[in-house]
């Protein structure tokens, strides 16, 4: 898995870096095919203070990209909505990879995976 951390008015220090990295590990727990990861951190210089800090990240999995976006007032906590929406999207592209091919409805598939 390639990953690129990048930062817009913001310095990518080691400790958000490790951070960014633990949280994505979750990701890789569910889906192993996972071939590129890019995640962009960045300040925005907006009048109000409550989604200043936006969290970016595209991942692209076999078969297709996944993006999602998040901000808040605090980068971390943006992190951590960032990475709940991604979970979110790998589990319903997996389940989507394998229930198409026996043609198992989607209701069907989140009752297995919860089972």
């Amino acid at each position: 898995m390639n990953l690129i951390i990048s930062g817009h008015h913001l310095e990518v220090t080691p400790a958000l870096r490790n951070y960014v990295v633990s949280k994505l590990e979750r990701i890789l727990r569910h889906f192993d095919q996972v071939v590129d990861v890019k995640v962009l951190l960045k300040v925005e210089q907006k009048r109000e203070k409550e989604k200043r800090q936006r969290a970016e990240c595209t991942v692209r999995v076999k078969g297709s990209d996944l993006f999602a976006q998040s901000a808040h007032f605090d980068l971390y906590a943006a992190l951590d909505a960032l990475v709940d929406k991604l979970d979110r999207k790998v589990v319903e592209h997996k389940m989507r990879l394998q229930s198409g091919r026996f043609g198992i409805s989607k209701r069907d598939a989140v009752m297995l995976a919860e089972a």
